[in-house]
């Protein structure tokens, strides 16, 4: 086994070896380090790790035992006890084994480790063979208690990400109804096709595995995409303007980092995706809100040189950005010189109405970035986004990805999903999961109108995966209703979380990942939520 103990700072508090070796040891049982039940190497291995005579390994190994930290067994070999440190109960030799006090530093569970002083006659005794018995006749004194250490100083941008609670997606338990977002369920995902993808993807015997991926990702996929893009979304564009990113939010860090002096505005929508925000304020800029009603982001004469949008479905209201704001915003962008980045990030799934034309397929003056996700379409565990970028932006952005991931994630992934697209499975399975979104929304729309009308207002849509309700009572009353919500066994996003000025409070409902009989039930759950407040009142 590899063998590795912090041998040297023992030997510097200590004048022989074994003595040395011996807390080294001790301390790597007490905190856990050398593991309940793990084996030791043998006497003659130990000796030549450490250049050890084997009978001081021995002495080493037997001082060990008398003290309980560890056991040997005949013909197997000695191990670490099967507690994993020591717990006071005493040697296996019943030779008065040491007992760490329990308010010690280093006391069986504190984790430090704390040595014995051990006397120098006790030292000369155990080096010229006389030694016998528990740690040998250790003065029970602990090593005085080290100050803390200082914290080690992060970079202002460091400090910025630390002052923000980034969110971590969790997933519910099995007995609750969340309608946060939780990925598609996979009894519908087309898991054949998938898999033969996959196959085709790794060649012949594995033979493709290690073929080579650029830092922008696969070129078949970037072909696929900006096939897809073309029909689909009438955007004009080529494998040369499209880098791959480990998911979207990946790429809109890059993006920003490389379009956002320090100290320079940006404009984001309020309310609109916290990641965006969170990525300004973390790179150093400063935030310009721009004001959403219900046709989206209201045009304005910004100073800045930044704007994130997300104009086909504004996140999360919905709304639908007309055309004469889209020319706004593109005409604003050449004023300024200005850079548009354009959050498509579940258009995808349409049920009703006309397709939205994108800013990008409109932009004549190559200011906007688009920005798409494969990790709604197809499934979490695919973090897979990418971005259409100007062609003046391609070079810049393709270096900035090479630094982060000089050889891209998911390369067998990138390949597989090129087949996927190109074989045609992808646009079944968007036919195919559109129908069902669609039915859903329809149903939880109609479930939320019936039981839930009095305290919530749905803002109208035809695509994407959540809805978005205003709260129709008191602030007071929506606090008490969320926390009842919880103790019925269901949640949703506040909508506060998107905003970056306060504002009156609304939820944001994801039904995508709940079929009908779990939508509802997750109402008559919120309902009974709502009546529990009613009662308190």
């Amino acid at each position: 086994m590899n063998f590795t103990l912090p041998y040297d700072q023992y030997l510097e508090m200590y004048r022989y070896k074994y003595l040395a070796l011996y807390h080294a040891l001790r301390a790597a049982i007490l905190d856990g380090t050398l593991p309940g039940g793990a084996r030791l190497p043998s006497t003659r291995k130990l000796a030549g790790l450490y250049l050890l005579s084997r009978g001081s390994a021995s002495q080493v190994y037997d001082m060990l035992l008398a003290d309980g930290y560890i056991k040997t067994e005949r013909g197997r070999g000695t191990f670490v006890s099967v507690d994993g440190f020591f717990t006071g109960t005493g040697g296996s030799s019943g030779s008065g084994a040491s007992k760490p006090e329990t308010g010690e530093p280093g006391a069986a569970g504190d984790g430090s480790g704390s040595l014995l002083a051990v006397s120098p006659e006790h030292e000369e005794k155990a080096a010229d063979g006389r030694y016998s018995g528990n740690a040998a006749g250790v003065n029970r004194t602990s090593r005085p208690a080290s100050p803390a250490p200082a914290p080690i100083m992060l970079t202002a941008w460091g400090e910025r990400l630390m002052e923000r609670k980034l969110s971590v997606y969790e997933r519910a338990g099995a007995d609750f109804i969340s309608f946060r977002s939780s990925g598609m369920q996979m009894e519908h995902f087309p898991y054949a096709e998938w898999r033969s993808a996959l196959n085709y993807a790794g060649g012949k015997q594995g033979g493709l595995l290690e073929s080579y991926c650029p830092p922008q990702g696969d070129e078949g996929l970037r072909r696929a995409i900006a096939a897809h893009l073309r029909i689909t979304r009438g955007i004009r564009t080529d494998a040369g303007q499209i880098v791959l990113f480990s998911g979207s939010m990946q790429g809109i860090v890059i993006l920003t980092q490389l379009l956002l002096e320090q100290g320079s505005s940006a404009v984001v929508e309020d309310p609109g995706f916290h990641g965006i925000r969170r990525a300004v304020e973390i790179g150093g800029g400063r935030l310009l809100p721009g004001r959403v009603d219900e046709a989206g982001l209201v045009p304005e004469d910004w100073e800045a040189r930044l704007l994130f949008v997300t104009p086909s479905r504004q996140f999360p209201t919905g709304a639908v950005l007309p055309l004469d704001r889209r020319r706004s915003l593109l005409e604003w962008a050449r004023r300024h010189q200005a850079v548009i980045i354009e959050d498509d990030y579940d258009s995808e799934f349409r049920w009703g109405g006309r397709p939205i034309e994108p800013l990008k397929a409109l932009d004549r003056e190559e200011r906007v970035v688009y920005v798409g996700s494969f990790s709604n379409s197809m499934f979490f565990g695919l973090r897979l986004g990418f971005a259409v970028l100007p062609s003046s932006l391609a070079e810049p952005v393709t270096a900035a990805k090479a630094l982060y991931e000089p050889l891209p994630a998911g390369q067998l992934e990138q390949r597989a999903l090129a087949r996927f697209m190109g074989t045609g499975g992808y646009s079944r399975h968007l036919r195919r999961m559109t129908r069902i979104y669609g039915e859903r929304a329809r149903i939880f729309r109609a479930l939320l109108a019936a039981r839930l009308g009095t305290v919530f207002q749905a803002l109208p849509g035809d695509a994407g995966l959540n809805i978005y309700a205003r709260w129709l009572r008191t602030d007071a009353e929506f606090a008490a209703f969320r926390a009842a919500a919880r103790r019925h066994g269901t949640d949703f996003r506040d909508a506060a979380l998107y905003r970056i000025r306060p504002g009156s409070a609304a939820a944001c409902f994801s039904f995508a990942h709940l079929d009908a009989a779990a939508l509802e039930e997750g109402v008559n759950r919120l309902l009974l939520a709502w009546n529990d407040v009613q009662n308190r009142t």
